[in-house]
């Protein structure tokens, strides 16, 4: 399905859609600019609703495993006062949107304008529901015009969002157009990149370069590429940090940038990273039980990753013992490199003595976000200094890695200020 100016279409209709797109746009942007306080109104009131019940229905009728959990999230980043706290935090006094400049030695001054960059083009990846909504509702803030693509392993709820959205908004309408393109439809998606100023692409470095080969010379690139996070222990970790960690192991799967894929320890000995995974597989098998997965799919995965982790097991010579049940497992190995574990509850513990942290991370520097760091008190500066320069973006308690705040950084960089420019105006 197409979305465009707030009438919904069928996809067949996508070519005589893009063939009148570019006019749409120009007579948007030559019109009045998408103020803040309407967007911020608009998804205040989606979330008091989701809030309150209205789209329970459709959310169960998606059958997303640990759908709560997105829905408590969600409604806590869709308040008003979590958007307004977002926008002063990530565009502060030096964004704000008219201001004249007062240069030293009498030089004479300019007025400075912070706009939008115009359109954006989203390309979304599959991997987290509700991505491509917030990835276009941080290009409306900005007062951008937002194509969207879907990734094809959307399940109709990003469509749901929008529609939602534009009922309690009508005026959204001109400012956002959404397409079911496939990926393999190249020749679409360039027509949709020419026509915009900014491509906001969220993937691997597959769909990267992809996006890098067709896009127009001047075109801003905006890439969140797939990252990796992982776990790091020191000491003997407490029973309530540890059923934190394996809940937040469960609730995700394993799926997000900022989920766990290896536990670290800090120690030298393999014994010790054996002796933790002794310790921790109750707590991770019972976690797992209490939260089993919803959805055929997510079950079958489970199913394969186990039989997997078991012929790899044997494969090797029975070296590696992983614990494991039908629904996880924990997966102890002798190197310290960082990896995408089997996911779907399988992780993967390994030892990385704090000697070791920034010569061994470091490797693995392009993809590097989130470590959940357990320490004793009197160690967590030293690690936290040693973890951001080896190159975390983020560092949060073992259990909220995934947590969303606002007001954070994605991966290191603030979005809202990737989708302004800066105009000098002489005075």
């Amino acid at each position: 399905m197409i979305l465009a100016n707030g009438i919904q279409y069928e996809s067949s209709m996508q070519s005589e859609l893009l063939a009148g797109l570019e006019a749409k746009l120009n007579a948007t942007l030559a019109g009045p600019p998408l103020e803040t306080e309407t967007v911020v109104a608009a998804i205040d009131a989606l979330g008091r609703r989701v809030a309150a019940g209205e789209f329970d229905a459709q959310i169960d009728a998606l059958q997303i495993d640990g759908a709560e959990q997105y829905k408590e999230m969600a409604v806590r980043l869709l308040r008003r006062d979590s958007l307004e706290f977002k926008l002063r935090t990530e565009l502060g006094a030096e964004f704000r949107p008219d201001f004249v400049t007062e240069p030293p030695e009498g030089l004479r001054p300019l007025r400075v304008l912070t706009r939008p960059l115009g359109v954006l083009l989203h390309i979304a990846a599959g991997n987290a529901d509700g991505l491509p909504a917030f990835s276009v509702a941080e290009g409306l803030a900005t007062g951008n015009i937002n194509i969207l693509k879907l990734p094809q392993a959307d399940n109709g709820l990003s469509l749901a969002i929008f529609r939602a959205l534009l009922d309690q908004e009508p005026r959204l309408a001109d400012w956002l157009y959404v397409f079911d393109t496939p990926s393999s439809d190249l020749g679409a998606i360039q027509k949709m990149a020419a026509l915009s100023d900014g491509i906001v692409v969220w993937g691997g470095e597959a769909a990267v370069a992809a996006v890098r080969r067709f896009a127009h010379p001047g075109t801003k690139l905006i890439e969140w590429g797939h990252r990796l996070s992982f776990a790091y222990l020191a000491g003997e970790r407490p029973q309530e940090e540890l059923a934190a960690l394996a809940e937040h192991v469960v609730a995700t799967q394993q799926l997000l940038c900022s989920s766990c894929q290896v536990i670290y320890l800090d120690t030298e000995r393999y014994e010790d990273v054996t002796a933790f995974c002794g310790r921790f597989w109750p707590i991770l098998r019972s976690a797992a039980e209490a939260r089993r997965p919803r959805t055929l799919g997510a079950v079958a995965e489970l199913t394969l990753r186990t039989y997997t982790d078991r012929l790899e097991a044997v494969l090797d010579g029975g070296k590696v013992k992983p614990w494991s049940s039908p629904l996880c497992s924990l997966i102890p190995k002798e190197d310290m490199e960082l990896e995408l574990s089997p996911m779907f509850g399988n992780v993967l513990v390994k030892r990385l003595p704090r000697e070791r942290i920034i010569p061994v991370l470091r490797k693995a520097k392009p993809y590097l976000q989130t470590a959940g760091l357990g320490c004793p008190r009197e160690d967590r500066e030293e690690l936290i200094g040693l973890l951001s320069r080896a190159g975390l973006t983020r560092i949060t308690r073992p259990g909220s890695m995934s947590e969303s705040i606002p007001g954070e950084a994605h991966d290191g960089a603030y979005p809202l200020r990737r989708y302004l420019r800066i105009v000098d105006v002489e005075l």
